[in-house]
Parts: C-alpha cells; structure tokens; sequence
C-alpha cells in the first residue's frame, strides 16, 4: 500500500486552468454560459499523460459541475484504481479551495458514459460528500444489439410508414423554425416548457455535426420532431421530441425513435441514452414504459454536494 502512495504522488499531478478552447470529448465541456461565473477546468495526469477531467462553472464561492447541462462531473480517458480516484478528488477540492470555493456540487454522468462513476460515488461519500439527488436515464447499450433491433424492427417501421402516408427525414440542423414548433406543441399540451433557444442555436452553430434533426411530414405538413445529439463521440442522445398534438397519427413517437435508433447505427455509436423521465416531485410512470419498449438498461445520474 505505501508503494503504491508513493507511486500516485511521484507520478500523478493535477492542475486548474481557466476552460481550455481544446475540443473535450464530452460536449458540453466546449461551453460557457454567461451569467454562471467563470468556468474552469481541473485536469489530472500520470506523468504527461491526461488521464481524466473535470469541468466547473465558479460563482460567488460556490462551484457547480455542469449548470444547465444534463450533468458534468469526471470524465476518464480509462479505467482508474481506487487510489487514483482519491488523489484527484483530494486535489481537486485543494484546487478549488485556491480559488475560493466553500462550496460545490457535481452530478456524475450515468455509468454507460463512464464505467468508474460508481467508484467515484463510493469515495465521494467516503470524503465526506453529501448525497443531494439521483435522475433514471434509460438505455439501449450495445453497438451489435442496436443493428440488431434496427434490423428485426425495420418492416414493421416500414409498414407504419406505409400505413400512415407519412415520409421521415433527418439531417443536420438547417434553419432553428422546428424550436418554435416544438414550443408551441408542447404547450399546447400542457407540458412544461424549457428550451432555451438561444443555446440550443449557438450550440448547433458551433457544433453542427452532433446535432441531427428527425422529423416526420404527412400531406407536406411537419407534425413531429426529435433532436439527436452526439454529446460524446460514441453516444446519441434523445433531446427535445413533440409531436403536434392537432394530428392523430399513431405511433408517431414510436416512429420517430424507431429512426433515432437507424441513426444510431448509422453513426456506429455504442449506446443511446432516452435521457430522465421526471415529474416534478415523482416518476414519470407512463414516460418510463414508453421508454421501456427501446431500452435495456437503466443508470442514475447523482448529484452530489460538499460544503468545506
């Protein structure tokens, strides 16, 4: 054990440097908000390797690892020891310390992003980290098993599409109208709406190529619309589905995930994340089975807390 303790100070280091422009894997690394402070990224090496990252936004003391993000939280380029793991939480509270923070909160992403996230939650806890919350993401993981779905699912996708007289496209972002429309779908009903337009543009601007729009068109008229997003190179998220609710086409959400999941194998990722299905204070039941029916995994995303 003490060789080994030995070996993690002599070998590994870490440094906080304002947020680097250098494209990070995770997406919403590359992005800073105004109004959340500055942000700054803590990176921690063996030797002059880079083994892992993680990114904070500083404000008034307090350090929040990822304002408005689905999470943020410590990104490894590999699988890391236990020790390893504690050396750069230790150092990463002293960093943060030298800058002022008294205060910090970071939510980790679920474990297909990360395989070590359930190692950094136990020795979180154990450096005296609070527990502040936990979101369900739901999963298909499996590059083989995505072809696979894709492939037994196809005539039946195939012949809804017949049925319905519908036509499905997808493509890069090309103008930002679907917003509105999906702003105005879902408030029609009733949905709580939260789309931050602004960004959601200057992200597909700066990014172009992890954004692809999927739609689905009957009579020349669109009535549905989903956003997938590469927010690592080898993820696809689901972000932002409506469907016109004056339209009584069946399946259409099936349709537009049965397509998500066609682009999912087209661009050869490992797994796609169907995000959280959450109401304000409970499960989201009937959003969850929805989600069942593509899915084959669940994995928290927690949110951990720690005042020094």
């Amino acid at each position: 054990m003490k060789v080994f303790k030995k070996e993690i100070t002599e070998n590994f280091w870490v440094e906080l440097i304002p947020a680097s422009p250098d494209r990070k894997e995770y997406l919403l690394y590359n992005e800073t908000l105004s109004g959340y402070g500055d942000y700054w990224d803590i990176n921690f090496y063996k030797r002059e390797k880079l083994k892992g990252i993680i990114s904070f936004a500083v404000k008034d003391g307090k350090a929040n690892s990822l304002p408005k993000a689905p999470f943020g939280g410590f990104w490894m380029e590999e699988l890391v020891h236990s020790e390893e793991v504690d050396f750069f939480i230790q150092s990463m509270e002293q960093k943060l310390k030298s800058i002022g923070v008294y205060e910090l909160s970071l939510t980790l992403a679920p474990k297909p992003y990360q395989e070590s996230q359930d190692l950094f939650s136990y020795l979180l806890f154990k450096s005296g980290y609070q527990f502040s919350g936990a979101l369900a993401h739901q999963f298909f993981v499996g590059k083989k098993k995505l072809k696979k779905a894709v492939q037994q699912d196809q005539p039946k996708f195939s012949k809804k599409i017949l049925q319905n007289k519908v036509q499905i496209t997808c493509h890069p972002v090309q103008n930002f109208s679907f917003l509105e429309e999906i702003r105005q779908w879902n408030r029609s009903r009733g949905y709580e709406v939260s789309l931050d337009e602004g960004r959601i543009i200057n992200q597909v601007s700066e990014f172009p190529e992890c954004y692809h729009l999927i739609s689905v068109w009957q009579n020349e008229q669109v009535v549905a619309h989903t956003l997938g997003v590469n927010l690592t190179p080898k993820s696809l998220y689901y972000f932002q589905s409506a469907i016109d609710p004056k339209v009584s086409i069946k399946n259409l959400g099936e349709m537009l995930l049965m397509r998500l999941f066609q682009l999912a194998v087209d661009l050869k990722v490992d797994f796609v994340d169907l995000g959280s299905s959450d109401l304000e204070n409970e499960a989201n039941h009937s959003l969850m089975f929805f989600k069942s029916k593509f899915s084959n995994d669940v994995s928290n995303k927690l949110t951990w807390k720690k005042a020094f």
